[in-house]
């Protein structure tokens, strides 16, 4: 458990923690604001738009008994300027965000100062706020009224730092580069990514920009580098996962914290489990692994953003039947971006189940399952490797082409399947990941990192240690911040 000095501790201390509002984002953040709240020194409140609480309290929070027993945390909310009916489309994230901006800042404004009390609360206003990387402007806003401010980044390291070298990318004349270019080529401008980084690699506005001003390459280099202005970063990672990138963050950022596996480190605090989800988990799919055999299933997920084209979704379909293993797939019912997800079961209800959103951290340490066809975002790379489950990568967008580079090339607990989508491809990653020799050898390199993983957010881990100086430099931020 994480320890404070008594003399350090002052009850008056009021975190607040502010995610983006997608799935993903919240996902990251909330076990932070579980693993800060249990220590008892710090009162923690987890800020949300008005529509995502409600539907965090209906399909999570209801069903985690812990938030009853943690009366330091809390949780508020704030109108996002979307009407009732408006969607909340994740891949629309730039829009939502400036939608936020605009019409939020005032009720943000007013929720700092007064601590986002009602008449019978005695929590004092906020003395130190942690924001999503992606809304520098409401940090900008906190450390204007004096309110200390650190940025949390829920892409992983290697990501962040390849947005915060895009200008030396420039400057090296390796971006942009031409549509017809080689992409198995290296980026060598990159430092500590120099072995394994192809322009493939490299997030996907990347390969989109026709010049050096690409307004999207402006714009994810300034979301990078906005950390700057804050008092730290926290990254959801650790020394046994990115150890040689994290050293040259620090060469940016000398107030880093890498607290992550965030999931793992709360399991490993508190003995519990969290869940953060906007959509109703099907728990039969946990009662369905129960009746399967040892290490048979292949679980398939592209998380709450990815969506599909319908001859991409049919060709996983195949491959996957063809390969003839069992599976387990999410098909979230706007997966498919344009027509249906309708497919034959006739003869396949034995060994395919399809749900539309899964308790993903229990599937991923079933028993049953053998590995993970996934779309590579950062919180299930982190999930399934605290799992010790192998990967199949098919990343769909931005950091997820470096994270995938990442579980194939430099840990080797995986497959990278990039711009690829055909049966064949799909049906062939399929039987590599779970049978033969590369199964094997897939399973005891994932096995292995799951085991570092647990020594870094156990008692004395790297991430351990740094989730406490976390606690202590927050405590003390806010002692000054009160003065």
């Amino acid at each position: 458990m994480m320890e404070v000095a008594k003399e350090n501790v002052r009850q008056e201390a009021h975190l607040l923690i502010f995610p983006a509002s997608v799935q993903g984002h919240i996902n990251a953040m909330l076990p932070l604001a579980d693993a800060l709240s249990f220590v008892g020194s710090l009162r923690v409140s987890f800020l949300n738009t008005d529509h995502n609480h409600r539907l965090l309290s209906f399909f999570s929070l209801s069903q985690y008994s812990g938030f009853s027993l943690r009366p330091n945390l809390r949780f508020l909310s704030i109108p996002d300027g979307l009407s009732d009916d408006k969607p909340r489309l994740a891949y629309q994230l730039t829009e939502l965000l400036h939608s936020f901006r605009t019409h939020s800042m005032d009720s943000f404004r007013t929720l700092l100062l007064s601590g986002g009390n009602k008449d019978s609360d005695d929590w004092l206003p906020v003395t130190c706020i942690i924001v999503d990387g992606l809304m520098s402007y409401f940090m900008d806003e906190a450390q204007a009224l004096g309110i200390p401010a650190l940025a949390f980044r829920t892409i992983s390291a290697s990501s962040l730092w390849i947005y915060l070298q895009i200008p030396q990318m420039i400057e090296a004349g390796e971006l942009p580069f031409p549509a017809d270019a080689d992409l198995d080529e290296h980026i060598k401008s990159v430092l500590a990514m120099e072995g394994f980084l192809r322009r493939r690699d490299l997030p996907n506005m990347c390969r989109k920009a026709a010049k050096a001003d690409d307004k999207e390459l402006q714009l994810f280099t300034n979301f990078a580098a906005s950390g700057m202005r804050s008092k730290g970063l926290i990254v959801n990672t650790s020394d046994s996962l990115e150890a040689p990138i994290l050293s040259q963050i620090e060469s940016l950022f000398p107030t880093t914290y890498a607290v992550g596996p965030l999931h793992a480190l709360v399991e490993s605090i508190t003995s519990s489990s969290i869940s953060a989800s906007l959509l109703a988990e099907d728990r039969s799919a946990l009662n369905w692994l129960d009746a399967q055999p040892f290490r048979s299933v292949v679980y398939v997920s592209f998380g709450s953003l990815a969506r599909l084209t319908q001859e991409e979704f049919l060709e996983f379909w195949h491959g996957l039947v063809n390969s003839g293993h069992r599976f387990l797939w999410v098909v979230r019912p706007d997966l498919v971006a344009e027509g249906t997800a309708l497919v034959e079961m006739a003869g396949l209800e034995e060994r395919v189940r399809l749900v539309a959103w899964a308790p993903q951290q229990e599937v991923l340490r079933h028993r049953a399952v053998g590995c993970f066809i996934t779309h590579s975002g950062w919180n299930s790379t982190l999930e399934s490797a605290a799992a010790g489950v192998p990967m199949v990568c098919w990343p769909w967008a931005w950091d997820q082409l470096v994270n995938s580079r990442l579980v194939g090339e430099v840990w080797k607990v995986g497959l990278d399947m990039k711009d690829v989508c055909k049966r064949e491809m799909v049906e062939s990653m399929v039987r590599e990941a779970m049978e033969g020799e590369k199964a094997e050898e897939l399973r005891r390199r994932a096995t292995e990192m799951a085991v570092e993983i647990g020594r870094s957010v156990g008692e004395g881990g790297d991430a351990r240690l740094n989730s406490e100086r976390l606690l202590r430099d927050i405590l003390s931020l806010s002692l000054c911040a009160a003065l």
